[in-house]
């Protein structure tokens, strides 16, 4: 059983920056962030593969959002910049015991989920 904790949600006006992070109980292999707005389904947003060797993006945070990982501190964070009124969510991390590219790990189903940390960007 492998606990997730999310942190550094908060409220950032449009254009300013958040980075959360996904602390783990123990070690993890591929992690991804998604992300549920009011009414929406839940949707992908970001992968980093066991090593951090790969990342993947949603089209909607690439080139703003940037995922890395630390393993020595089983925590995976999420960079966000240039953060828009359409970011608002309920972030999640999840993980998935696979050494698949990220880009794979993106597409599976995960093993495990964070309880989310709300992020509200403010126009």
């Amino acid at each position: 059983q492998v606990q997730l904790v999310e942190s550094g949600g908060g409220l950032v006006q449009a254009g300013g920056s958040l980075r959360l992070s996904c602390e783990a109980s123990g070690r993890t292999l591929g992690t991804c962030w998604f992300r549920q707005a009011p009414g929406n389904e839940r949707e992908f947003v970001s992968a980093i593969n066991w090593s951090g060797s790969s990342t993947y993006y949603a089209d909607s945070v690439k080139g703003r959002f940037t995922i890395s990982r630390d393993n020595a501190k089983n925590t995976v964070y999420l960079q966000m910049n240039s953060l828009k009124p359409e970011d608002t969510a309920v972030y999640y991390c999840a993980v998935t015991f696979s050494r698949a590219p990220a880009q794979a790990v993106g597409g599976m189903k995960p093993d495990y989920w964070g309880q989310g940390t709300q992020v509200t960007v403010s126009s």
